[in-house]
């Protein structure tokens, strides 16, 4: 690939990355002030985000460190409320171009979020690697960063202001979800089926006894199956070919 189509790509990434890392920075930043309470450092707390772009996982971990959880116990948590992970990866490897070596892959995988994963799959056509290196550069650092400020300078900001930075997260979803589902009436009825089906799992005495971890893959799996079964979409490769 030419060196002008990578810088393309990459702050193409860049630009879509830079509303998840502002919304990063006020969500993580209460995570900081729970490593802190933890008795994490700062630079501790620094090296894990840096080191896992998860905040269930990280809030998880956490929680598992503060009750003196072993190093097994931790580890299966991390695996279940990571489990959906597993089914993004899948899904973008079957967006990434077929020849693009495999070390991009590799390093793709470190920045599978939910919100970058939502920005990829929205990218128009095959995802290029430089894609999504660009927004995992400008969302990672603020992640990293609003975890550190959170462990330094968390005590000082009150409840309240606390609480209305970790609304941000659910207005970047919003921003990433409503676009898309304005153009398309099927993406639209997904979201809602999925938001729907996710209520009852919250509402439902036998289903809420589900981890959060597990009732994402069920949702995802379920919802997206069928999706894909009433609503096919041909490969772009494929619909080239019979142009």
């Amino acid at each position: 690939m030419k060196a002008n189509q990578i810088r393309k790509h990459f702050f193409q990434g860049f630009q879509a990355g830079i509303p998840i890392g502002m919304g990063y920075f006020a969500v993580s930043f209460t995570l900081g002030i729970a490593a802190r309470k933890a008795g994490m450092s700062w630079l501790q707390s620094g090296f894990m985000s840096a080191a896992m772009l998860a905040s269930a996982g990280q809030f998880a971990g956490i929680s598992a460190l503060v009750v003196g959880a072993g190093y097994g116990e931790i580890v299966v948590t991390e695996l279940v409320v990571n489990l959906r992970y597993l089914l993004m990866s899948s899904a973008l490897s079957q967006k990434v171009r077929r020849d693009r070596p495999f070390f991009h892959r590799f390093f793709m995988a470190y920045g599978v979020t939910d919100e970058i994963f939502a920005v990829s799959m929205g990218a128009e056509g095959k995802l290029e690697p430089w894609y999504m290196y660009g927004a995992i550069a400008a969302a990672a650092p603020g992640w990293v960063l609003g975890t550190v400020m959170g462990v330094l300078l968390g005590m000082i900001l009150p409840a309240r202001a606390m609480s209305a930075m970790s609304v941000a997260l659910y207005g970047m979803f919003l921003a990433i979800v409503v676009p898309p589902s304005k153009k398309d009436r099927i993406i639209a009825l997904v979201v809602l089926v999925s938001m729907g089906a996710s209520g009852l799992f919250a509402l439902l005495p036998a289903l809420k006894q589900i981890s959060s971890g597990f009732q994402i893959m069920i949702l995802t799996i379920v919802v997206a199956g069928a999706a894909a079964l009433l609503f096919p979409v041909r490969d772009e490769e494929e619909r080239g070919s019979r142009v």
